[in-house]
């Protein structure tokens, strides 16, 4: 059990910090965009964008210069991955606890399960009405389907684990 909590406590931090450096980039990000800082340039006509890295003239991010391109494949896929990883800590913390089977665990399994499952068809529709869809796209979607359906077992071994931890608490 020694190895699951090192391990646990590795990727709850590891993906915790990769949460904060996706919600730092999705704020450079809308910063530069709205802003229009020097660490924005825009190529070929006003088609491309290409943003820097901080005070600095290396390419960071890329992209296609229009609206929806901007708010639905850039900021909305960049925000959606760091509250996926954020998330992900969160179930990595769970088997971090000494008790394992508790109200707080299952909701945070139950959130993970309903985000992975749902919030990747609803960016894929998004980019469907938006753009076109990618095969890339499409299998980002079933790895975050097949990631949600495991953690719903998952999460429903632990919450039949609550039920009969309970029951025993009562028994005695």
């Amino acid at each position: 059990m020694k190895e699951v909590y090192f391990f646990s406590k590795l990727f709850h931090w590891g993906t915790r910090v990769l949460a904060i450096v996706y919600a730092m980039v999705f704020l450079y990000s809308v910063f530069v965009l709205t802003i229009k800082t020097s660490e924005l340039q825009i190529l070929d006509n006003g088609k491309r964008f290409e943003i820097f890295f901080p005070f600095t003239q290396q390419p960071f991010l890329l992209g296609y210069y229009n609206t929806l391109f901007i708010l639905i494949e850039f900021l909305l896929v960049l925000s959606c991955y760091g509250i996926f990883f954020w998330l992900l800590s969160k179930v990595f913390y769970v088997f971090t606890q000494e008790k394992l089977f508790t109200q707080k665990a299952y909701n945070h399994l139950k959130r993970f399960y309903i985000a992975n499952l749902f919030v990747p068809v609803i960016i894929l529709t998004l980019l469907e009405i938006s753009s076109y869809i990618e095969r890339e796209d499409m299998i980002f979607v079933a790895f975050h389907f097949l990631l949600g359906i495991f953690t719903f077992f998952l999460a429903t071994i632990f919450k039949k684990g609550l039920a009969l931890q309970n029951n025993q608490d009562l028994i005695i």
